[in-house]
């Protein structure tokens, strides 16, 4: 399930106007795969030739069945080509955004500094890259060996991707007074807190889909194991915060953290302190007021 609404907040850092373009660019994003999605669905299910055949395909894929029913073996190897490049791009895309999320907590000292750094020749976090690379590259040797393994893996991302989001919301929709101070320029208003409970009550309906077995009987090959994975990462990142990253992590850097508050983008030069004189001068001027009532 990559729609590519994450793209717009992790590179909301590279973005011009990020505090009002990367919600739009996250809105307009599931708009948009929503109604592309659908009919790409709509042409999978009306292309289906004969549904037992293609359920039991002899490629054990069956969308690889669909192309070969209606467009030939030749026709079918051209198209699942196009898939597999759209594919490519997707983990491309995810590498972008991963080496992103890497470099602003490596910034906020969440891992070592050596990652925070910016290459000045190609003004793009080029230790993170390669840092995403490396480690999604270990995550998938497991997979060479074991459909399992695989499929435990690409659970996990949608699973992991979902409960990452989900639980600032919920945090923002629990205490709502202190998520208020922090709103940028793009706000729902009245709609904010019916939209977090939506986005939670969803989310933890597909968590609990997504962590039941796809097939029966359940054995240890079709055991699903994405449950085990996920409480594994979360027993493990719960005693990491309280037995030692409580003491030394304080969360994203105070610049950062203003310039969330007054809504402006953090990387554009200058605008932070012009921002910020702007908040100044406003009492100045509200305090000159009474006394020219006084004299």
């Amino acid at each position: 399930m990559n729609v590519g609404f994450d793209a717009s907040a992790h590179l909301s850092e590279e973005t011009r106007k990020a505090s009002w373009s990367a919600p739009i660019g996250v809105i307009s994003s599931v708009g948009f795969s929503a109604i592309f999605g659908f009919f790409v669905l709509m042409a999978f299910l009306f292309s289906i030739q004969d549904f037992d055949r293609t359920i039991n395909s002899g490629y054990d894929q069956p969308v690889l069945q669909i192309f070969v029913d209606i467009a030939g073996e030749d026709g079918a190897i051209a198209l699942f080509t196009l898939i597999m490049v759209c594919v490519w791009h997707c983990g491309l895309f995810s590498m972008t955004s991963n080496s992103r999320m890497m470099f602003a907590f490596a910034r906020d000292g969440g891992i070592h500094p050596f990652f925070a750094r910016v290459d000045g020749k190609y003004r793009s976090p080029i230790r993170t890259v390669w840092l995403a690379a490396t480690l999604s590259f270990i995550l998938a040797l497991p997979s060479l060996g074991s459909e399992v393994a695989f499929s435990a893996a690409t659970s996990i991302a949608t699973i992991g991707l979902y409960i990452s989001y989900g639980l600032p919301v919920m945090i923002g929709l629990i205490w709502h007074k202190a998520f208020v101070g922090m709103k940028g320029p793009f706000d729902l208003k009245a709609f904010s807190r019916p939209v977090a409970a939506a986005a939670c009550a969803w989310i933890g309906c597909i968590t609990i889909i997504f962590c039941l077995p796809t097939a029966n009987p359940v054995t240890d090959q079709t055991l699903n194991y994405t449950p085990v994975a996920v409480g594994i990462i979360a027993v493990g990142a719960l005693l990491a915060w309280v037995l030692w990253a409580r003491k030394w992590f304080t969360g994203p850097a105070a610049e950062v953290l203003e310039a969330f508050r007054l809504g402006v983008d953090a990387t554009e030069p200058g605008a932070l302190e012009a921002a910020e004189a702007a908040v100044k001068a406003v009492p100045e001027k509200g305090s000159s007021s009474p006394k020219r009532s006084n004299e």
